[in-house]
């Protein structure tokens, strides 16, 4: 390294070590904006109030069982400049073997279920191609590069998480990270 090289910050890996995110499971997903800027809309009172790019992030997120039909929307809050969701991966009824005697269901293919990143990585895409027209820009980057995800392992996490999700707005104004934002 030269002296007046900077070195830059490593990355801590995020996800689980050896953990399948093709897995049936709940995960609890944190998504922020670039540099945290707040383009998707204001928090009015207790309520989260959309601008159109905010609208466009909930159209795209709700779309993504059209292009993953193994996914299963739970919970969404998009908020100023993040949004936290829980997303279901499932298994897919899988068709029958033409021919098959014994009536089992064909052995799925790996390719046929979606890794959570996948997911992630084009909800991110889709959305952000359209915030950036809707915002009359190109190319811009609108999400951070990683994204937080967490396993939801049983109900009682679950219901936890949900309720965090679904009361995040009324906290909005209470945390110092969003003073003068």
């Amino acid at each position: 390294m030269r002296m007046n090289e900077k070195k830059e910050p490593r990355r801590r890996p995020l996800r689980l070590a050896g953990f399948d995110y093709s897995q049936p499971a709940n995960y609890f997903i944190t998504i922020c904006a670039q540099g945290h800027y707040c383009i998707f809309g204001y928090v009015s009172g207790i309520e989260m109030r959309l601008n159109s790019a905010g609208i466009a992030v909930q159209e795209a997120w709700f779309g993504l069982p059209s292009r993953f039909p193994s996914v299963i929307l739970r919970e969404l809050v998009v908020m100023p400049n993040h949004l936290h969701a829980i997303v279901g991966l499932t298994r897919p009824i899988q068709p029958l073997k033409a021919g098959a005697a014994s009536g089992a269901p064909t052995e799925p293919s790996g390719s046929m279920y979606p890794v959570l990143g996948n997911v992630i990585r084009a909800f991110k895409s889709i959305s952000a191609i359209e915030i950036n027209r809707i915002l009359g820009r190109r190319g811009e980057p609108v999400w951070q590069r990683n994204y937080y995800e967490h396993i939801i392992r049983n109900l009682e996490e679950y219901d936890r998480i949900r309720k965090y999700i679904l009361e995040n707005p009324s906290h909005w104004h209470d945390d110092p990270e969003n003073v003068g934002l």
